[in-house]
């Protein structure tokens, strides 16, 4: 009989590139029927994954006690053999859950006890103590838990070995094998950033840096994805260098891919908080699968990944003119830049996919189950 497996998330959209497109569609592959509870504006099938919606949350509190209560009854409801959630505000869900006896994985995308630290919302005073209770709540929930999965080896070391798994968030190679099939001579002059795009992670610092660009530039930076806060929108347009800039707002997968096929750079200048600093960012290694070079914060762990690669440059993010050097020199030697480009290629398409990760993922589910196929 085929094996029912529920994915919840308050937080991502439906169609997060973890969730939807790695997780949910290996384990359909695997022959698992699949349901993920998200928020949606319909209930619908896509790609086989069948989607239980509710509606966007007006705001945090709502999200945290009315929605959660709807994404509990909506998992119950669907009475799956493995329930598996993705953010830190459903453990009282998953402890829910398993007070029904079901199998519950807990899957980490970030190191919480870091990242709210520096979470803006959070009143600067208040942000110690909302730390301390997450950890309490994960200490909590891995005593129950029947698995953990974390994105990154560093976040794995803070839950117990014997019920925890690393799936990192490598692309799936496949994908950028056609999508970015276009010589890296006939790209156009622009360079990207995808993602959340915010203060911390570098916004100011890489619409400045195309402000030192020479007048004579053909160079663009195009901006793909929201901007938290919203309203932060409106102050880095003001800025010197928005000139230079392509706003491309929320884009879905296969735009993203598109995105990255026309482009020939790639910038990553997080802020160097803790969180950021483990961090194995999605947008690096779809980068390199993409065959583009990368300007990135110096980071220790990066400059390992980066430098190991030979596939870009490394800088201090808030060293604005020696970004745009950066810029700049790559830019006019593309053919040094297209050696980067395929150099980082190789090893992505090597070692940094998600053909490995998702084996990982499907043994694990095997260990938990436990039921041959």
């Amino acid at each position: 009989m085929m094996k029912k497996i529920c994915h919840l998330t308050s937080v991502h959209p439906a169609f997060d590139i973890r969730i939807f497109y790695k997780e949910c569609k290996t384990l359909l592959q695997a022959g698992y029927e699949v349901v993920l509870i998200a928020p949606h504006e319909r209930e619908e099938e896509v790609e086989g994954v069948r989607i239980q919606a509710f509606p966007k949350a007006r705001n945090r509190f709502e999200r945290m006690t009315q929605i959660l209560w709807q994404i509990y009854k909506t998992a119950i409801k669907e009475n799956a053999d493995l329930y598996h959630f993705h953010d830190v505000e459903l453990i009282p869900v998953g402890i829910l859950l398993k007070l029904h006896n079901k199998k519950v994985i807990y899957d980490v995308h970030e190191d919480y006890s870091q990242a709210l630290l520096s979470r803006e919302w959070i009143f600067p005073w208040l942000r110690p103590q909302v730390t301390r209770m997450v950890k309490v709540a994960e200490w909590a929930g891995t005593k129950l838990f029947d698995g953990i999965v974390t994105a990154t080896p560093q976040i794995a070391n803070l839950f117990p070995p014997s019920k925890t798994i690393t799936i990192q968030n490598f692309p799936i190679i496949d994908e950028f094998a056609e999508d970015t099939a276009r010589p890296y001579q006939e790209r156009l002059q622009v360079l990207i950033y995808l993602g959340a795009i915010s203060v911390l992670r570098g916004v100011k610092e890489m619409v400045a840096a195309m402000s030192y660009l020479p007048k004579t530039s053909e160079a663009k930076l195009w901006l793909a994805g929201k901007f938290s806060p919203a309203e932060l929108e409106t102050e880095i347009g003001k800025q010197p260098g928005w000139d230079r800039v392509n706003f491309l707002g929320w884009q879905s997968h296969e735009e993203v891919l598109s995105v990255i096929g026309k482009a020939r750079l790639g910038l990553l200048l997080l802020h160097p908080i803790p969180n950021h600093i483990t961090s194995r960012p999605n947008k690096l290694f779809e980068y390199m699968a993409g065959g583009i070079p990368v300007i990135a914060s110096n980071f220790p762990l990066w400059r390992e990944i980066i430098e190991g690669a030979g596939c870009g440059v490394l800088v201090d993010p808030f060293d604005i003119k020696r970004v745009a050097e950066s810029i700049k020199w790559l830019l006019e030697a593309p053919e040094e830049a297209e050696k980067m480009g395929k150099r980082g290629q190789e090893v992505a398409f090597e070692h940094y996919n998600w053909d490995i990760e998702g084996q990982k993922l499907l043994q694990f589910y095997d260990s938990i189950l436990r039921f041959e196929k």
